[in-house]
């Protein structure tokens, strides 16, 4: 496979939720990759560790990835913290666009990986975009699988850029949480973005709405349920996310309208528990 085959185009994979808010979340990775700009190449899981995984679509037979990265003047794995996505991050066009906007190189590893007790429901607040973005919460019996970066230094500034102030980055410890490698290895810990807005609440159920769905049908349910979200947004998803991008006191009211309507759980941290049950075998 050439590297003109792996282009995020090609593959389908260069939609940007930003630029196209009724996308969200975007499009994940579901195999072991290296983003390198506008280009997507596949990981050979080996043990050892990420940084001795093997890069496939190159012009060398299989180069470690370490190597890899240090040919592109980039730090190694060691060198890197590994971050858990639960929304667009685990996008690669939505990752690249991020990145690029702020001139920051785009080589970053993105591995799907298996856990347990973290749910993805809604943060409580209209984002920049106009789409109402995933956070996570402690969901004892939740079991799946999230992409995980691994970002550099430069790279964790420009993504905490674009999380702050509605999201801010904590640690959890891979044991409490399960976190398993494709290879069978554990990863020893990792961090997340966790909204400081809290959770959208369902009202049937009062615990979190269920996130990873469609946006579009989010937010004309969410018009549906409010007549005052309705006048200040509607009358659809298309029309909200066309005004709240471009206004930030409409995106500001509209969050204010989610506490008054009485949608939001104030869940802002995620908990280690003994509770969680056994790790992914």
């Amino acid at each position: 496979m050439t590297a003109q085959d792996r282009g995020l185009a090609a593959l389908g994979l260069d939609g940007v939720p930003a630029l196209q808010p009724l996308t969200y979340p975007g499009l994940p990775v579901t195999v072991p990759s290296l983003l390198t700009g506008a280009e997507l190449l596949p990981l050979r899981a080996r043990r050892g560790g990420l940084g001795a995984w093997s890069l496939d679509g190159s012009h060398r037979p299989h180069p470690v990835l370490d190597d890899v990265l240090d040919g592109l003047g980039q730090p190694p794995v060691a060198g890197r913290l590994p971050v858990i996505a639960v929304g667009s991050n685990a996008s690669p066009g939505q990752l690249a666009h991020k990145l690029a906007r702020l001139g920051v190189p785009g080589a970053v590893p993105m591995v799907p990986v298996r856990l347990r007790g973290i749910g993805v429901g809604h943060s409580a607040h209209i984002g920049r975009a106009g789409y109402v973005a995933a956070a996570p919460y402690t969901a004892p019996e939740a079991r799946g699988t999230l992409v995980v970066s691994w970002l550099d230094p430069a790279q964790l500034s420009a993504v905490d850029a674009t999380e702050l102030p509605n999201y801010r980055r904590v640690a959890l410890p891979g044991a409490a949480y399960g976190m398993v490698l494709p290879t069978g290895e554990r990863l020893d810990a990792a961090q997340v973005y966790v909204s400081v807005r809290g959770l959208l609440a369902d009202p049937a159920t009062g615990l979190p709405r269920p996130g990873g769905g469609d946006q579009a049908v989010l937010l004309d349910r969410l018009l549906d349920a409010s007549p005052r979200l309705r006048e200040l947004l509607g009358p659809d998803a298309a029309t909200w996310v066309r005004r709240a991008a471009v206004d930030p006191e409409l995106r500001a009211r509209g969050t204010l309208l989610f506490a008054e309507e009485g949608w939001v759980l104030p869940w802002t941290e995620l908990h280690a528990s003994a509770d969680l049950g056994p790790a992914p075998g």
